[in-house]
């Protein structure tokens, strides 16, 4: 049996709670036996967290940082390979994939996916690379559903071969879809991604409307002089099909070759789609959202802006990150990891585990550097901290 700390009901709470507690137990937290004595600790049966599932469970301190944001989202890469090689997300030369037994297996996985959930993760999206190649994708989907308290599992896809898995995923329990698609125009697909499959990934979105996911999500990265003419293009695709198109901001990672003139803005992009929809609507959110909504009005689906760049969204980051070798990041942007497969094959608790996660949520800064700073910084490349 664990014992777990949780955080107090409100923001500020936490964060008169987080700071008297923690400053001398992050500073040693890193060893698993760390003393925090400012922070009530409860104990909770497995009978009677089922029965607490029902109402409101306080958030887990261990996901809690020192600003108040309550880490409630997991991304897990589940791979390093991909069948894409898409020019913002991998170098041109590729990468050097880890060997096999430095990756997280299925167990290690799924044991830390538990752990996360036990602890207040209601959300966990699976990545890479590409994860629909991950053989045993559909299994760890279907074990992840059988976690009390997991609410979405979703996945984000390059979309290749989804028309003919998605089926199963569906039977295995997936909430939710993400979609890349970077151009509408087959030719400079292939030159983004460096391969064949524009219209395989069109019958994925199609079998997705169909299989009646609602929105599907669609991911464009936007890069000057490459598709930024085609996002009044993309807007187009939602007048008749429940499609959420998520503009990104181009992002700066190791080997993309990021550079400032590459990147469209978030206002940019914005002033460009009202010169043709200027009665756009904008949507209410969530307050952990990464996205600003909108929508044209009478069109079926909307739009979306990741603004990581030119807004930031950090204040309410609410994610966290494994990397398919097992490294916890618990920002993007940041450098800094903790290796989780390591705790986990020299036979730690989960209560030690819990230690060193807390220990990194607890240094997670209040926000990115920015992003010409991130440009200078050494950070693996997308395709290896996954999308």
């Amino acid at each position: 049996m664990v014992q777990r700390w949780f955080s107090s009901a409100t923001q500020e709470e936490n964060k008169t709670e987080l700071l008297t507690s923690r400053d001398s137990a992050y500073s040693n937290a890193i060893s698993p036996r760390t003393n925090v004595n400012s922070v009530q600790v409860t104990t909770v049966s497995g009978d009677i967290r089922r029965m607490l599932s029902k109402e409101a469970l306080p958030f887990s301190a261990f996901l809690t940082d020192t600003f108040g944001r309550r880490h409630s989202y997991l991304r897990i890469s589940v791979t390093e390979k991909c069948n894409f090689r898409c020019q913002y997300c991998m170098p041109e030369e590729g990468i050097k994939l880890s060997p096999r037994a430095e990756l997280l297996s299925t167990e290690e996985i799924l044991t830390l996916a538990r752990l996360f959930v036990q602890e207040g993760v209601n959300k966990i999206r699976l990545t890479g690379g590409e994860p629909l190649i991950r053989p045993d994708v559909l299994d760890i989907i279907a074990k992840m559903r059988e976690f009390e308290g997991l609410k979405t599992i979703a996945v984000t896809t390059n979309g290749l071969n989804l028309a003919r898995l998605l089926p199963g995923l569906q039977k295995a329990g997936l909430d939710l879809l993400n979609i890349s698609l970077d151009s509408l125009v087959p030719a400079k697909f292939e030159f983004i991604v460096r391969r064949k499959g524009f219209h395989k990934v069109m019958d994925g979105i199609r079998k997705a409307i169909e299989m009646g996911y609602n929105p599907v999500k669609v991911n464009c990265v936007v890069m000057r002089g490459l598709n930024e003419d085609e996002i009044q293009n993309f807007v187009a695709l939602t007048k008749n099909m429940p499609l959420e198109v998520r503009f990104i901001e181009y992002m700066p990672f190791d080997g993309n070759r990021w550079n400032f003139k590459k990147m469209v803005s978030y206002q940019e992009m914005l002033d460009h789609i009202k010169q043709e929809w200027p009665n756009l609507e904008r949507l209410p959110g969530a307050e952990a959202d990464t996205v600003k909504l909108y929508k044209v009005p009478g069109f079926q689906g909307q739009i979306g802006f990741i603004t990581s760049m030119s807004d930031n969204f950090c204040g309410s980051c609410n994610r966290l990150r494994i990397t398919a070798d097992g490294n916890l990041k618990v920002c993007l942007f940041g450098n800094s990891e903790v290796s989780l497969r390591d705790q986990l094959r020299s036979g730690a608790t989960d209560e030690e585990l819990l230690q060193v996660i807390a220990a990194a949520v607890g240094r997670k800064k209040k926000q990115h550097a920015g992003m010409f700073s991130i440009s200078q910084m050494k950070n693996r490349p997308m395709i290896l901290i996954g999308g």
